[in-house]
């Protein structure tokens, strides 16, 4: 066997502990999906407390974080209802997260320009600056972890993450009924 060409064994991570600990209980356990599926939930609660933190950071609570988030994503304006469908709440929560951001100066509301019935929401300054703020904490911290990666292997860990989702957002078949070819 040629030495030079084996790569020497990646260092142990805690899942790596977690799998061994339960092989024995669960002889069938595929480790390979368990240590993917663990070190998903690990990195997804660390990114999250790194943002409730770096929100906290910055004054804002998640929830008041997550309203500018969808309003930055609509190019700093949008409605309510629209609002309200990124966000998954019903229309009462919304409007009550909308009038503490404008208590607060991060929002505007105004009567539309094209239905009077209707109302705008526009991203203030100060609004856009504390969801900057407190979005570049997270960033900085993401590509802290996925640094540790070469760009061809970032781009292929988000192509073999697409390719999970995918199976997540297509519905499976009813139990006991095969698949329609795709």
């Amino acid at each position: 066997m040629d030495h030079a060409a084996r790569r020497p064994d990646p260092p142990g991570d805690w899942t790596d502990g977690h799998v061994e600990r339960w092989r024995p209980v669960l002889p069938e356990l595929d480790p390979d999906v368990e240590g993917a599926v663990t070190r998903m939930n690990k990195l997804t609660k660390h990114l999250g407390r790194v943002r409730e933190q770096g929100v906290a950071d910055y004054g804002l609570q998640k929830h008041e974080f997550d309203t500018l988030h969808e309003l930055a994503g609509r190019g700093g304006r949008a409605t309510p209802s629209e609002l309200r469908a990124d966000l998954d709440l019903a229309p009462a929560s919304v409007t009550g997260r909308l009038e503490a951001l404008e208590r607060r100066g991060f929002v505007v509301r105004t009567p539309s320009s094209e239905d009077r019935r209707r109302v705008d929401v526009e991203l203030t300054g100060a609004g856009r600056e504390a969801w900057h703020e407190a979005l570049d904490v997270v960033g900085r911290e993401e590509r802290r972890v996925l640094g540790v990666l070469a760009p061809d292997e970032r781009r292929l860990l988000s192509d073999l993450l697409r390719r999970v989702l995918l199976a997540v957002e297509t519905p499976a078949a009813p139990p006991g009924r095969p698949s329609e070819p795709s």
